[in-house]
């Protein structure tokens, strides 16, 4: 029997699940779940940006830490590095349509954050507080 290319293609999708201990997903979620990353890509959301205006709009990024941040994003494919040459050398930082896709889940993940952050702190008092008791 002849199998058409898209009977082929289904047949040969790969079922991902994140709960499997070797599932490539886990790599993404490691990237995306940092919170550099995803201030990152929040940073982004508006346009385009550089290195020195993300390091600008996220207070405490080291050049380092953002520079890696941005090579791990740029290597999953959420954000596209566009270089301008000039003097000095343009260098900007665009989320893809991948990133921007991501957009919702990290923007209810800062909102969420901002908006339950004295729950939190409440709730890291009371916990600190039971475990030097029975210290």
């Amino acid at each position: 029997m002849t199998r058409t290319a898209e009977q082929r293609r289904t047949d040969a999708k790969v079922v991902y699940d994140a709960y499997m201990a070797l599932c490539p997903t886990r790599q993404v979620m490691a990237t995306v779940g940092d919170k550099w990353a995803g201030l990152v890509v929040n940073a982004l959301a508006d346009g385009p940006r550089r290195h020195g205006e993300l390091r600008t709009r996220i207070a405490g990024a080291s050049q380092k830490m953002l520079t890696q941040t941005l090579r791990a994003l740029e290597r999953d494919g959420l954000v596209t590095r566009t270089v301008t040459p000039s003097v000095p050398v343009r260098v900007d930082y665009e989320l893809t349509a991948l990133g921007r896709s991501l957009l919702p889940v990290l923007q209810a993940l800062k909102a969420w954050s901002e908006t339950h952050i004295e729950d939190v702190l409440t709730a890291r008092e009371a916990y600190d507080a039971r475990e030097a008791a029975n210290a």
